[in-house]
């Protein structure tokens, strides 16, 4: 396959393409950093047309890993996250239709749009309440991929990540605690330690949009990305530190963070019925991220 990664240097974005190169396919990049590499393009960092990706290439896929994905960010520049999140998706598929309209677009949206779901596990088809600026930019994005389906007709498909992690995940969670490890003698914690996410680990993620690209219909359907286990934050936090550091010593403010839902569980058995099938548990996940940060920390 030819395949497109836009946010090709991001973490989500980095990784599809290491997995696909990997598996042989033809892999173009395109993102903001200055750099010289085959098969990669710089856009723009505002304004950014994507026309110029698709006049004169021809994609079986293009996957979208860029935007922002950041709630604080969300509430002090709304504008430039609805930049980032809606009008570049946008123009994405006004650029795929205008020149390669059988690509297959997936976009990555978040588990952002349900807010404080009303149950768990959360389906696909219970109703949206976004918490944040954030949130209401990823749903307006998922319509965007819908209104291009049903009436140009284009090969689109959303999928709501939840708590994903990995290498190369240099913000939220795990990458807090790390570097607050590295700061003081007693770490203070952002909530109660009740709150619960969903987590997904990268090397699971990659290979559920291998999955959805090969089984998916691609008739604007949304999927939810994750793993389907609910885990406290506490639970988390305890077995990162307990491989990072056991003396480490932290507590929980009870400060809530603005935009922050409680718990979150996803049913998963939408994408399951393609083929999809978590291999990594949280511990699993977790041992193979503190090892990786105490490689980066022995590198300095």
């Amino acid at each position: 396959m030819k395949i497109l990664i836009i946010g090709s240097k991001g973490f989500i974005g980095s990784h599809c393409v290491d997995y696909f190169s990997a598996k042989g396919h033809k892999v173009w990049q395109a993102d903001i950093s200055p750099v010289v590499e085959d098969n990669y393009i710089q856009v723009a960092t505002h304004n950014t047309d994507y026309t110029s990706l698709f006049q004169d290439k021809e994609y079986d896929v293009c996957i979208n890993a860029s935007g922002a994905a950041n709630v604080g960010f969300s509430f002090e520049n709304p504008d430039k996250d609805f930049e980032l999140n809606v009008l570049n998706v946008n123009k994405l598929l006004v650029a795929i239709r205008q020149h390669n309209p059988k690509c297959k677009f997936i976009n990555f949206s978040s588990a952002a749009v349900y807010g404080n779901p009303s149950k768990l596990p959360i389906t696909e088809s219970m109703p949206l309440s976004p918490l944040s600026p954030y949130g209401f930019h990823k749903v307006q994005s998922e319509y965007l991929l819908k209104e291009y389906y049903k009436f140009f007709g284009l090969h689109t498909c959303n999928l709501r990540v939840f708590s994903a992690y990995g290498s190369r995940l240099y913000k939220q969670l795990f990458w807090d605690l790390y570097q607050k490890s590295k700061q003081d003698s007693v770490i203070e914690l952002f909530g109660t330690g009740e709150e619960s996410r969903d987590f997904i680990f990268i090397d699971d993620l990659v290979k559920a949009v291998e999955v959805v690209i090969e089984q998916a219909p691609f008739q604007g359907d949304t999927y939810n990305l994750a793993n389907g286990v609910e885990t406290k934050i506490k639970e988390v936090v305890s077995l990162f530190y307990g491989f990072l550091n056991p003396q480490l010593k932290y507590k929980f403010s009870g400060k809530v963070k603005i935009g922050d839902p409680n718990n979150w569980q996803a049913d998963i058995s939408r994408i399951k019925e393609l083929g999809f099938q978590p291999e990594y548990d949280v511990e699993t996940g977790l041992k193979k991220l503190t090892q990786w940060l105490k490689k980066q920390n022995d590198k300095k």
